[in-house]
Formats: structure tokens, C-alpha cells, sequence
């Protein structure tokens, strides 16, 4: 287990003074990057490369080490990060930290050329400007204390990656695990392969054999069919079919529940107009996704959903700027005049009287999350708790059917009335807020609104 102890005094002051909660399980690395990072799940694999590359930081920055390892240290690390936010791919760690302070005072002696040169460091100078100022990290660092980069300084481009040479490296990592296993092996390959030998020999003469009953089979069976009388003796039986084995039986459908809709806060980040449709928003959301989820992208250390919302000259689009909301996030993806919206904007309207045609004139009024909702909060109506599926089925309507019922109060909450969705009307339920485990979902000032 890597221990935070094999850092120097600067790294291990970073650490507490960034993430004061990590300081009773500093001498656990991946402990305190859980406690640092609650937001980010760490798999098996990634708990071991989290370790390693604490124990890799720490010969970074070591004075006893000469300098052709140091460089060559400095190349990998530069090599793994050409196709990495973070050492992990994108989820952050006490690592990177770690990393970050060993390699600061590096960075900070390095020439333009050494940084961004057509032999520089390009890759490494990115994730030090990157992991000092992203929010994603929050480092507790004075403008003083953080390496002055320029990122429009770029003497050289960057290189593109030799694929060959990629490919290699990688062949040559697999071949070094593997050896081990490979040196354990060898002294029973070696009292196999005589008895493989062996073993061959023998197969040949079987194979003779076969051949030989084989040849003589087809000659008996041609002669007793051109002699009358005489029965054939090799007779082809019928096989007896065999009873196809039975499929699993479907897994029931899940009763229609408002729980089955993924509710979710959501901060938005950015928001802009449509390049190509007046009416739409289109606005990059952070909803707690973890990393490699389907139709997410990175926006300022975060995993995000791109969104269009048919918002433009309902809401003033410097009220979508910052500001969190409760978005559906499974589903279905669908593009919207050449952009993939991943997810759904709640807001509420009034609600139209019978025969009366939805102009959609507004007012409209987004749905906001109680005060200290994080993003990525899951968000239920009282009562209906439950899993959400995973991508709604759209043949199976659980949006639409559920959606009538989504309503707001007099007091200006949020709230599921079961008796406005045909399926659920006889379930006598009572009215169900809509919730985060922070407090109630509001709207401004539109009661009785349907919301969606």
C-alpha cells in the first residue's frame, strides 16, 4: 500500500491544506483521493494505478536519481498524458496532486523551449497549468505559488503520436507482466513436451487405423448395394432430435412509476444559442456522470451533457448561465438540428385549459433544486421512490404516460399528482413533492403548472 509519508513536506502540506477531510487517512493513498474526490469511483485497477504513480511522484521530484532517468521518467509521463486529462484518464486523484507539486518547481525552471520546444515537454506543461487551476482539483495556491504558464505560447507544434513506436511500448509493458507467469511455466513446458511427442506418434497410428476401417466400410457398403439380398450392414440411424433447450422467460415489466424516470441535478456550465435554431438553447450540464459515460464530453475538468432546450425567448439566456436545475438523463439521445441533446431541461408553463392550443408563449419558469443540491443529486417525489431504468424505452411511453402528473402547488413546489396519469389514478396516493436529500424543488411564481 502506497503511503503519503513517501512525499516530501510540500506535498503532504498541499494535500491537508486543499482537502482538510483527507487528514485522518493521509497514510492511505487511495482513502484520501476517495475522501478528497467523493464524487469519482475508483475500480480495482485504477486503486493500484493510483498507488503506483504516488510512488512514481516521488521519484520525480528525488535529487539522488541522475539525469538520464529523470528524463526518461519525464518522456513517459509525457507519452501517458498525451491522451490524458489526468493520470487516470479524466477522474482526479491525490496522485495528480502529488504529482503536480514534484513537478511544479520543474516546470517553472524549464525554458519556452523545454516546455513547448519541438523536443518539449508539451503534454506535462498542459497538466500542470491544468491540474493547478481547474476546479476540478480546487488547490488551495496563491497566485504567487502557481508555475507561470502561457498557454499561447507554443514554440513548436505538437508532435503527432508514432503509433508504431505507441504500440511497442505497450507490447513491451505486457511482456514485462507477463513474465513472471511465463518463468513459472517453463519447467512444466519442458516435462510436457516429450510426452507430446508421444502423444502425436500415437495419434498418427490411430489416424492409420480409422482410415483403413474407414476405406473398408465404404467397399462392403458398395457391394452388399449391388448384391441382391445381401443387407447392408451399416445402416444410417436417425438421429433422435434433440429438445431445443427452453428460453429464459422475459423479466416482468416494471410497474409505471414516476422512480423510473432519472431525475437529477444539474449545474450548467455554459450555455449558448443554437448555431441553427432561434428557438433552441444549447448548454453544456454537469449531472454526475463518472467518466467513459455514453454521449458525455469534458468541460473544464468535468464530465458534462450537451442539452438543447427549447428555452430561446422564454428564459433569458443569462439566467441558464451557472446555475443549477433538475434535468431527465435517460432519455433517449435524440439530435436537434445537428447537435445530440443527451438530456432534458425541467421547466414549468401554465397549464392550458380544455380545447385551449399551446402556443408556447410562456411565461416559463425552470425548476430549481433546494439551496446545497450538488450536482449528480439524485431528485424522487415523496413516495414514489425506486430505481430509474437505465435508458427509458420510448415504444413503452413511461415519459409521456407519467408526465401529466407532473404538477406544481400553491406553495410553488414541485409535486407528482397520480390522479392526473390514467394508469395510476385508482394507486390513491397522495401528492408527492419532488425532493432531493437537501430539501424541496421550487418554481418562482407558476402554481398549478404542469412541468416538463
Amino acid at each position: 500500500m502506497a503511503s503519503l509519508s513517501t512525499l516530501d513536506t510540500k506535498a503532504k502540506s498541499l494535500i491537508e491544506k486543499s482537502y482538510p477531510q483527507a487528514k485522518d487517512v493521509v497514510d492511505d493513498a487511495v482513502k484520501a483521493s476517495t475522501a478528497a474526490f467523493p464524487q469519482a469511483e475508483y475500480s480495482t485497477a485504477e486503486k493500484t494505478e493510483v498507488e503506483q504513480w504516488l510512488i512514481t511522484s516521488s521519484h520525480i521530484g528525488s535529487s539522488s536519481e541522475d539525469a538520464a532517468k529523470t528524463a526518461e521518467r519525464l518522456s513517459s509521463l509525457n507519452t501517458h498524458l498525451s491522451t490524458r486529462t489526468t493520470v487516470l484518464g479524466s477522474k482526479p486523484s491525490i496522485a495528480d496532486v502529488a504529482l503536480y507539486s514534484q513537478l511544479a518547481p520543474v516546470v517553472s525552471s524549464w525554458s519556452a523551449e523545454q516546455r513547448t520546444g519541438e523536443q518539449g515537454y508539451h503534454h506535462i506543461t498542459r497538466y500542470v497549468d491544468f491540474v493547478q487551476n481547474a476546479p476540478l482539483f480546487g488547490l488551495q495556491l496563491s497566485e504567487e505559488e502557481k508555475v507561470k504558464i502561457d498557454p499561447s505560447n507554443v514554440i513548436s507544434k505538437i508532435k503527432p503520436i508514432d503509433a508504431k513506436a505507441e504500440k511497442e511500448r505497450k507490447k513491451k509493458e505486457k511482456e514485462l507482466a507477463a513474465a513472471g507467469a511465463e518463468g513459472a511455466a517453463a519447467a512444466g513446458a519442458t516435462v510436457t513436451s516429450a510426452a507430446s511427442q508421444d502423444t502425436q506418434a500415437q495419434s498418427k497410428k490411430e489416424q492409420a487405423k480409422d482410415k483403413a476401417a474407414s476405406t473398408g466400410d465404404k467397399i462392403a457398403n458398395a457391394v452388399g448395394a449391388e448384391t441382391p439380398g445381401v443387407a447392408k450392414e451399416h445402416k444410417k440411424e436417425k438421429k433422435e432430435k434433440k429438445p431445443k433447450p427452453q428460453k429464459n422467460a422475459p423479466a416482468p415489466a416494471k410497474p409505471l412509476s414516476p422512480a423510473l424516470i432519472d431525475l437529477r441535478v444539474g449545474h450548467i456550465l455554459k450555455a449558448i444559442q443554437h448555431p441553427d435554431a432561434d428557438s433552441l438553447y444549447v448548454s453544456t450540464i454537469a449531472v454526475g456522470d463518472p467518466a467513459g459515460t455514453d454521449n458525455t464530453t469534458e468541460y473544464e475538468g468535468q464530465i458534462c451533457r450537451i442539452v438543447c432546450s427549447g428555452l430561446n425567448g422564454l428564459v433569458p439566456l443569462q439566467e441558464m448561465q451557472g446555475r443549477k436545475i433538475v434535468a431527465v438523463c435517460n432519455l433517449k439521445p435524440v439530435t436537434m438540428r445537428g447537435i445530440k441533446s443527451a438530456a432534458m431541461v425541467l421547466a414549468a408553463s401554465p397549464r392550458l385549459a380544455e380545447g385551449e392550443e399551446d402556443h408556447h408563449a410562456g411565461p416559463v419558469e425552470l425548476v430549481n433544486p433546494p439551496e446545497g443540491a450538488a450536482a449528480g443529486d439524485r431528485v424522487f417525489f415523496e413516495g414514489w421512490e425506486g430505481e430509474p431504468e437505465g435508458v427509458l424505452n420510448p415504444k413503452k411511453k413511461i415519459w409521456e404516460s407519467c408526465q401529466p402528473g407532473f404538477t406544481t402547488t400553491d406553495s410553488l413546489e414541485v409535486a407528482f399528482d397520480s390522479s392526473a396519469v390514467a394508469q395510476l389514478a385508482e394507486s390513491g396516493k397522495p401528492v408527492g413533492k419532488l425532493q432531493t436529500k437537501a430539501g424541496l424543488c421550487t418554481v418562482k411564481s407558476l402554481k398549478g403548472a404542469t412541468v416538463r
